[in-house]
């Protein structure tokens, strides 16, 4: 593995991942070498389309909606994969589930932290507000009470998130899941293992970017070699190295922000506040016009923004939300769920497990609606799949500002 800070050593998960490539035992079929090439053909064009046409685009909100969205689109691409290569969950190797679960967990993570940046600088679009709006009038109480709004913006843009310094571990965890379990006897899980392994090598380098940006830290972001025999790998290579190498750079200019759309709002912030900070009579009247109206547009360019990467990211969430539990509840009515779901002596280990869970939701979003002891009421019946969609649920309504207590209506 290599150090983030040392861009030039190539990183490559534990192991070799490819060796399924060249099975020795089961071999494709037609039919399923024709499933895996559209996939991977398909996954080739998103990359490609991913490519900034020009270096402004990289780190603005479009471009990062947009990469969102094909984050999403390759997720429920995966899900249409499994159906059509008719493998039930079944036949699925143990191991197999066992990493789809621990992806989720993580993802579901990492969705929270960036939502909460997103969260932040939303509230920090009230101030921006507070200040126009208070500028309607040129009183010098006025021109004293914007400035006192616009450096509680500042201070409030600049504040450490501490959620996002959590990303390192998840991202982690997510790189370790690069190192693909090996699939025997299986020419249907082979096809699977290879496909889930380009949306995770997609799903780890847009999280890296992501946490890279909100952070504001090249420590975020990774560098990832992928073997030259996939056919979307020339594509990824130089999307990688491109948007890599302009992070860097705009990570080491010293900029205040790393969001274009939020730099250039900070521009107009310095601009509006050296000409208020004088005294009333000083103040020029077209300047401070020009001034309130360039902070104006700029600001609600950055809403917007901000509104389409909330949507597309908690989108996201939704769908390996949706996707983790529609496998739990697969396990569970085959009967083949992981020995920690069922068992003779599975229910202290699922108390045990659901009191983690919820203990790490409270940290999260520590909710007025239970108290810890509730934990301790659940019935047997609530435990596994149940009591998985109900923490999901705590985490999807807190991240979407909805009352836990609806929760109770499961």
């Amino acid at each position: 593995m290599s150090r983030p800070q040392d861009p030039h050593r190539p990183f490559f998960p534990f192991g070799n991942p490819f060796r399924m490539m060249s099975p020795k035992g089961s071999r494709l079929s037609p039919k399923l070498v024709s499933l895996l090439a559209d996939f991977e053909e398909t996954l080739a064009e998103r990359l490609r389309k991913l490519m900034p046409k020009d270096k402004d685009d990289i780190l603005n909100l479009s471009w990062m909606r947009l990469a969102m969205e094909s984050l999403c689109e390759t997720h429920n691409v995966i899900k249409d994969l499994i159906t059509e290569l008719e493998l039930p969950v079944s036949d699925w190797d143990e191991k197999w589930i066992d990493v789809y679960l621990d992806i989720s967990v993580n993802l579901l993570d990492i969705c929270i932290a960036f939502s909460s940046v997103l969260t932040k600088v939303s509230q920090g679009h009230l101030l921006l507000q507070c200040v126009l709006h208070t500028l309607d009038s040129s009183s010098p109480t006025q021109f004293g009470r914007a400035c006192s709004s616009l450096d509680n913006w500042r201070e409030h843009i600049s504040s450490k998130n501490p959620r996002v310094e959590s990303c390192r571990s998840i991202l982690d965890n997510l790189v370790a899941s690069l190192d693909l379990p090996k699939v025997k006897n299986s020419a249907k899980g082979k096809v699977l293992m290879r496909a889930m392994y380009g949306v995770k090598v997609l799903t780890v380098f847009v999280c890296s970017i992501f946490a890279a940006a909100f952070s504001g830290s090249a420590k975020n972001l990774l560098e990832l070699n992928v073997s030259d025999t996939l056919p979307w790998a020339p594509a990824f290579s130089a999307l990688q190295a491109n948007v890599n190498a302009e992070v860097r750079n705009i990570l080491s200019s010293g900029r205040a922000t790393v969001l274009n759309e939020l730099e250039a709002v900070d521009g107009s912030v310095k601009k509006l506040y050296e000409v208020i900070q004088n005294e009333v009579d000083t103040v020029e009247e077209e300047l401070l016009q020009k001034s309130v109206l360039d902070l104006g547009k700029r600001a609600d360019n950055l809403s917007q923004g901000l509104d389409h990467l909330t949507k597309a990211v908690d989108g996201f969430f939704k769908i390996v939300l949706s996707g983790r539990d529609a496998l739990l509840c697969n396990l569970r009515a085959t009967g083949t769920a992981p020995d920690i779901l069922v068992g003779r002596n599975a229910e202290p280990v699922r108390r045990k497990l659901i009191s983690q869970e919820l203990a790490q939701t409270w940290r999260y979003y520590p909710p007025c609606f239970i108290s810890k002891s509730w934990i301790t009421n659940l019935s047997p019946a609530c435990y596994g799949v149940h009591c998985v969609n109900l923490l999901g649920f705590l985490r999807c309504s807190c991240l979407c500002r909805r009352s836990v207590s609806t929760c109770f209506a499961l």
